[in-house]
């Protein structure tokens, strides 16, 4: 899946079949679901679903968590906008 066909699933009701759980997590949290999102990033035990994890953690402004989950997922702690982060996550997990 394409950066852009991923923006464009954003207008479904579902996220599309064949989506990591790191990127499901990135679709319902887009979708304003952040609960739904953090279930989908908390049983993803990979790299990228602790980078989920420590994004959806910052966005909720508990960043002693969100480092915890950076330092999991091998990542240093992000000082960017979540924007930023949101279009890194994005492109990075549809490699």
């Amino acid at each position: 899946m394409t950066f852009e066909e991923f923006k464009r699933s954003l207008s479904c009701d579902k996220p599309p079949n064949g989506l990591s759980r790191a990127l499901i997590a990135l679709w319902w949290d887009t979708k304003g679901e952040w609960a739904r999102a953090h279930e989908s990033a908390r049983v993803d035990e990979s790299e990228a679903g602790s980078w989920m994890h420590a994004y959806l953690h910052r966005k909720e402004g508990d960043q002693g968590n969100a480092a915890y989950w950076y330092r999991r997922a091998g990542k240093p702690v992000c000082r960017e906008s979540l924007q930023t982060e949101w279009i890194s996550l994005a492109a990075e997990l549809l490699e």
